[in-house]
C-alpha cells in the first residue's frame, strides 16, 4: 500500500514538473513518466491489459510522436 502511495506521489510530482518545465523535451519526458507510472498502477490494480495498452500507447508511442514533432520544428528555447 505504501508503494502505491509512493507511485501516486511521484506521478503527481512528474505531472507538475511537466507543466513547469520550459524545455519541451523535458516536459515530454516528464509526461512519459506520468504515463509509465499510470501503467504500473494499472498493473498493481490487477488490470494488466490496460497497463500494457497505457505503456505501449501512452508512454512509448505518444512520447515518440511528440519528440519527432519537436525535433522537426523550430524550438522556442533556441
Amino acid at each position: 500500500m505504501i508503494f502505491v502511495f509512493f507511485l501516486i506521489l511521484l506521478m503527481f510530482i512528474a505531472a507538475i514538473s511537466a507543466c513547469i518545465f520550459r524545455d519541451l523535451i523535458s516536459a515530454v519526458i516528464a509526461s512519459c513518466m506520468v504515463s509509465l507510472m499510470a501503467a504500473i498502477l494499472f498493473y498493481l490494480l490487477q488490470a494488466p491489459d490496460v497497463a500494457m495498452a497505457e505503456a505501449a500507447i501512452g508512454a512509448a508511442l505518444v512520447t515518440a510522436i511528440f519528440i519527432i514533432a519537436i525535433r522537426r520544428t523550430k524550438r522556442y528555447e533556441e
